[in-house]
């Protein structure tokens, strides 16, 4: 596949970021957000100068790769046949500030990436760009070999796909840490040692090793008790 047109679902703070570093990286980029085209035209032209607002149609037809950066709680708001046959990234997270009660949101059963790829189903999944903040994904995109550069997870489960989210990542100026299981997306969902940090390479590695699911899964019920 070869990657061209980048299409973003979503106009805030981390769909910005991102269409900012897909620009720079050389790539076509259109961008949609909750309301009109002219409602954010101003801002998209203002804050990443080259990058096309859109309708998410528009975005969706027009794009190699679509980027789901949304609040968790609104992605059943979108068709789940506009992304029929598409490659997409997941960088979505649950967040009670913005997403409200956990359980409205999300079944206790599963990670949510695995509920957004059962959700579109005729799409592929990829999680990435979900655990660094936007602000240090803005700032600390780093050319292939800068030995300041920062890596992110990638996670799917579709080998070919997750291989190629990969080398977008690396276009975009972070090193990778590749898995082949959508649901270890949960070593970056909040809670988690992984969620928030800015690591180099073998620094993401050394807290992927380490991770204990069982610990992360017993805070998850314990905070879901006491909420």
């Amino acid at each position: 596949m070869d990657i061209k047109r980048v299409g973003i679902l979503g106009a805030g703070k981390v769909g910005i970021v991102l269409a900012d570093l897909a620009l720079r990286a050389g790539y076509e980029v259109r961008i949609s957000g909750s309301g009109s085209v002219e409602k954010i035209d101003l801002t998209i032209k203002t804050l990443v100068p080259g990058a096309i607002a859109s309708e998410n149609s528009d975005v969706v037809a027009n794009s190699d790769i679509i980027i789901l950066a949304i609040p968790l709680s609104r992605y059943k708001n979108i068709d789940p046949e506009l992304l029929s046959g598409k490659l997409v990234i997941d960088a979505m997270n649950y967040w009670w500030e913005t997403d409200g009660i956990r359980e409205e949101v999300l079944n206790p059963e599963s990670t949510s990436s695995e509920q957004v790829q059962d959700y579109f189903k005729n799409s592929t999944i990829v999680k990435t760009f979900n655990h660094m903040g936007y602000h240090n994904l803005q700032e600390e995109a780093h050319p292939e070999g800068d030995p300041k550069r920062k890596a992110l997870f990638v996670t799917g489960d579709n080998k070919e796909a997750v291989d190629e989210v990969a080398k977008f990542v690396n276009t975009m100026g972070f090193d990778q840490v590749i898995h082949y299981n959508i649901a270890d997306g949960i070593m970056t969902e909040p809670g988690s040692p992984l969620f928030g940090a800015s690591l180099r390479l073998n620094e993401l590695r050394r807290v992927i090793d380490n991770f204990d699911h069982t610990e992360f899964g017993r805070k998850i019920a314990a905070s879901k008790k006491n909420a």
